[in-house]
């Protein structure tokens, strides 16, 4: 008989150890709120199309134009391309964009030596899309 009442005891402390558990899984509240996440979503994609813009000015002018054309590289393509680019590639070349057009401005560098960069960076650009 005293058997049967320790069985009993352990099976009600098992049933009352795993209703507690439970209770505490199902009554978790999240760690991020969606309203969290929703902002954190559209900051992503407002930074990704800063980015986008900045590489597209930086290939926008004539003279990039002229110059892309020269090295037989399509404008059109390296427009393309850079939409493909992954958020983490994207910024990297933003910020080699924006330092371009600091240094442009600066005088630091020549119409010539802005225009070997742009063919450079139109070439990575073209060879990063192609190897993926």
């Amino acid at each position: 008989m005293r058997f049967d009442l320790w069985q009993s005891i352990r099976l009600i402390a098992a049933c009352l150890l795993l209703t507690i558990c439970a209770t505490g899984i199902l009554a978790q509240t999240h760690v991020v709120s969606p309203s969290e996440i929703h902002k954190e979503l559209v900051n992503s994609a407002q930074t990704r199309q800063q980015n986008l813009q900045k590489v597209k000015n930086l290939f926008s002018s004539d003279e990039t134009r002229k110059a892309l054309e020269a090295a037989r590289i399509s404008p059109g393509r390296v427009d393309a391309a850079v939409s493909t680019l992954s958020d983490e590639e994207l910024a990297r070349l933003a910020s080699r964009a924006d330092k371009v057009d600091k240094d442009f401005a600066a005088g630091r560098i020549s119409d010539r030596d802005l225009l070997i960069i742009l063919v450079g960076i139109a070439a990575l650009i073209l060879i990063i899309v192609a190897v993926r």
